[in-house]
């Protein structure tokens, strides 16, 4: 039997939608139907959205699942209703959630397999910004990238979701750590964080930046959520037997990448996407455990700002000037 929080459910909800992709401004604030809560899913209302690179991806080109479209894969609230079947989560219980698309409404239904409890007392925008950062950033350093104390390993973007919770991931783990930023200024702002030595990518002369900061020896990892050009230059980087992840498009450059470059230095490739993981228990355990850490201050989310969710459009368009140093966030 379902659980309501209260008899009445409004007939509809705001959102952010649109009905074809393209720039920020394609992005409209209006009424969309309450979502239905099926059986082994439950309806969230949602109190913070994080803007994935994904979510922006998605909106300038990707496919639209519905029309209108709800973009959006990640967000934080209360249990509202609970569906048939679901006996782990409860009305009121405060969670965050990943789906395929949904999180930019005030309220989303989410399978309750995809959802970890928020702690007692934990910062709700912040826990709100963990799952998929945090966990692609655990899965590409450790469980593909192999990553071991007193290795080096570069990361692409650092101020990014992604690369903030890779650089702490990889200090902690007992790795020297280079990241890439478009500017000395965001360099500076991850340094905190454990960074040990920091490039501006928009230097000509990045790649031997790298390789001078190693000793010229090159990283043993390098962490790509870029493609395109950045890809062969962070191959570029890698010592001999390196390895490479690469972990999505965010340079949105559909320069192909020719794998005879890895024959040279004996150097490895591998696509990580978390979502294929998603589902399995190892996965699910591993980003609690980022929740919790994070909820306790060993790691740290960085929120450059948040939005209403009505300007959404406004975030977005925040979100690929490329200013952001860490997560922007909707407020619903």
């Amino acid at each position: 039997m379902r659980a309501y929080a209260s008899d009445r459910r409004l007939p509809t909800v705001k959102a952010a939608v649109y009905d074809h992709t393209g720039p920020p401004d394609v992005l409209r604030y209006e009424d969309v139907p309450d979502p239905a809560c099926p059986p082994g899913h439950v309806r969230i209302a949602v109190e913070a959205i994080s803007i994935e690179g994904g979510d922006t991806l998605n909106r300038a080109g990707g496919e639209l699942a519905t029309t209108p479209h709800i973009v959006g894969y990640q967000c934080a609230g209360t249990i509202a209703e609970v569906g048939d079947g679901v006996t782990d989560r409860q009305v009121g219980q405060r969670v965050v959630a990943t789906m395929l698309w949904g999180s930019h409404a005030e309220q989303v239904a989410v399978p309750s397999v995809l959802t970890w409890p928020v702690p007692e007392g934990a910062d709700i925008v912040e826990i709100a910004c963990v799952p998929i950062a945090f966990g692609t950033a655990h899965d590409c350093l450790f469980e593909f990238g192999h990553l071991q104390p007193g290795e080096s390993v570069l990361v692409q973007a650092g101020a990014s979701g992604v690369g903030i919770a890779a650089i702490q991931l990889a200090k902690r783990a007992g790795a020297t750590v280079l990241a890439t930023a478009s500017s000395t200024e965001r360099l500076e702002r991850l340094t905190k964080l454990g960074l040990d030595h920091g490039v501006d990518y928009t230097q000509p002369d990045w790649v031997d930046q790298v390789r001078s900061a190693t000793g010229g020896r090159g990283v043993d990892l390098a962490v790509d959520s870029v493609g395109g050009p950045t890809l062969v230059g962070s191959i570029g980087c890698l010592t001999y037997r390196g390895r490479c992840i690469t972990v999505g498009n965010a340079g949105r450059d559909p320069q192909p990448f020719d794998v005879s470059l890895l024959a040279m230095g004996n150097y490895s490739l591998t696509g990580v996407f978390l979502g294929a993981e998603m589902l399995n228990e190892r996965a699910h355990a591993m980003i609690g455990r980022l929740v919790d850490e994070v909820a306790g201050g060993e790691l740290r989310v960085i929120v450059d700002r948040t939005f209403p969710l009505a300007e959404a459009a406004a975030a977005h368009a925040y979100i690929e000037s490329r200013q952001a140093v860490g997560r922007v966030v909707l407020l619903p």
